[in-house]
């Protein structure tokens, strides 16, 4: 099995960013991203129906043969994990844990914040994870407006300075130190929102943390690919429009980004990456 792919899953674009660390910092793993962009969002959607979607998705990917699942998807975290690690005999990464947990171990003044989409905010799933440090002070923030953004590839400027001063006023008065950008998203706007918070504030990115979490399970399962095998290959599948993806791709990913093949109607889309 050390040599099968890492499966990441989510529910559109924002595991991309996940994916991206992962590659980074496993750099001879090869990976399978199923992006399900078709029934994106899952946010608004039921909780069953969120859980029903993303285990179809999990299903996929361990049908393709990956020896561990990462669930890049803050929603589907949150609705699934629990059923996932039952589920399924590979271990299961999510993006909620392993972000709580770096932001308990950074904050210095015990003020912790969380920025997310409105669904996550929501559903207190941060809120709940930071449980377990109740020393702590934590604020959460929806900031919905932040991916679209970035899907439009609109990361600077004046209009995302303004709107990212007007949701993050409540953080900044609060004094925070600290705060998880609680969706895969805003990684890219990690400058406009680190300028806004100051130089002082440590973020923490829950896709770099997650990657991390991937990092510890596969070394301590001794499941980490040989580096003297032939390089990784890297497939891409979403069940929405192909040409959407391949351009939000190559934006989350960056120029090596391969071809992508498919009709938009059928899961069949994919592309070869070599870092």
């Amino acid at each position: 099995m050390a040599d099968a792919p890492i499966g990441i899953f989510d529910s559109g674009y924002g595991g991309l960013t996940v994916a991206r660390a992962v590659l980074d910092q496993l750099p001879h793993e090869s990976i399978a991203y199923f992006g399900d962009t078709a029934r994106a969002p899952y946010g608004p959607r039921p909780i069953a129906q969120t859980r029903e979607f993303a285990l179809e998705c999990l299903d996929r990917l361990v049908d393709h043969g990956v020896k561990t699942l990462v669930i890049a998807c803050n929603t589907a975290s949150a609705a699934v994990l629990h059923d996932a690690r039952e589920r399924y005999d590979v271990p299961v990464v999510e993006v909620i844990r392993p972000a709580v947990r770096r932001a308990a171990r950074a904050t210095r003044n015990h003020r912790v914040g969380v920025i997310s989409t409105q669904g996550t905010h929501q559903s207190s799933a941060y809120v709940d994870a930071f449980a377990a440090a109740p020393h702590l002070q934590v604020t959460s923030v929806p900031c919905p407006r932040f991916v679209s953004f970035v899907e439009a590839g609109q990361t600077t400027g004046p209009e995302v300075i303004e709107v990212a001063r007007d949701y993050l006023r409540l953080l900044v008065e609060g004094d925070v130190d600290t705060l998880v950008l609680g969706c895969t998203h805003y990684p890219l706007l990690t400058g406009a929102i680190s300028y806004v918070m100051g130089d002082g504030v440590t973020l923490v990115s829950s896709a770099d943390e997650t990657a991390k979490d991937v990092y510890r399970v596969l070394a301590d399962r001794d499941a980490l690919r040989d580096p003297a095998l032939p390089p990784p290959t890297h497939g891409f599948t979403t069940t929405g429009d192909a040409q959407a993806f391949q351009a939000l791709a190559r934006r989350f990913l960056g120029p090596e980004v391969g071809d992508f093949h498919g009709d938009g109607s059928v899961v069949r889309t994919a592309a070869v990456v070599r870092p």
